[in-house]
Order: structure tokens, then sequence, then C-alpha cells
């Protein structure tokens, strides 16, 4: 099996990664204000989104092909989406993922500023949605 490539995507490849989600019907697309990140093995198998918020940073639209899940792909994609970011990150996931975010280093229901309090609230009308931080690196 290929080894697997963790890069931010250059400006010209951002519509890569909404092919990418459409190839598996993800309603997930692309942020442009976001840095993006992909896992590539020949073509990309994952992708997220570390967008800027006031105060931190927002992951979203991590997506693992299925075909590559279970091999530790979306864990080390957001160790290497956040090694270098010094705000919070925030996100907004399933309960059921909680566990799954939480061995990332991501702790349940963090600090987080109104705006992104507010979103999860809009979020929270029409699904299961709790939210996950990662404390700011000094």
């Amino acid at each position: 099996m290929p080894e697997t490539q963790y890069t931010l995507l250059a400006e010209p490849l951002w519509p890569l990664m909404n092919k990418f989600y459409r190839a598996h019907q993800s309603p997930m697309k692309a942020v442009r204000e976001a840095r993006l990140w992909v896992a590539r093995r020949e073509e990309i198998v994952g992708a997220l989104c570390l967008r800027p918020v006031s105060g931190g940073h927002w992951l979203t639209g991590l997506f693992i092909d299925p075909a590559c899940r279970g091999l530790g792909i979306a864990a080390a994609l957001i160790g290497q989406a956040v090694a270098n970011v010094e705000e919070p990150v925030w996100l907004f996931c399933h309960p059921d993922l909680r566990g799954f975010y939480e061995r990332c280093g991501f702790s349940f229901d963090p600090p987080m500023p109104f705006a992104m309090v507010e979103r999860l609230s809009r979020y929270t009308r029409s699904k299961p949605m709790i939210a996950m931080g990662l404390a700011a690196r000094v």
C-alpha cells in the first residue's frame, strides 16, 4: 500500500478537494478562507478545512475515503493540520465521535467565543452535535 502524504493544498488545486467530496457523495465543501489539508495516496484519500474564526480556528470538512478508514489517516491528518496552530481549535461532531477526537487531543465542551456557541446552537436544532476543542499552544 502506498505511503500517505499529508499536505496543505495549494490554492490552484482547491477544486480537487470538492471533487473528492463529490466523488464520495459527501455534502462537505472546501472553504475558501480556510487552510485546506489533504491526505494523499496517489490520489486524495482524506481532507479537512481549518478555518480562522474569532479567537482561533474551526476544523470542518473532515472526510476520509471509506476504503481507507481505520488506518489512522484521520488522526494523522488532524495532527498535521494543527501542528503549528498556536490558537485554540474547535470542531463540532456527532456525540459518537467524542472518543475519537479525545484520542486526537481534543476535549469535550471547551470554552468558545460567543460566535462559535451561537453556531453550535443553530446546528443542534437539526442534528445531535457536540463541541470539542484543542487548547491553544503556548
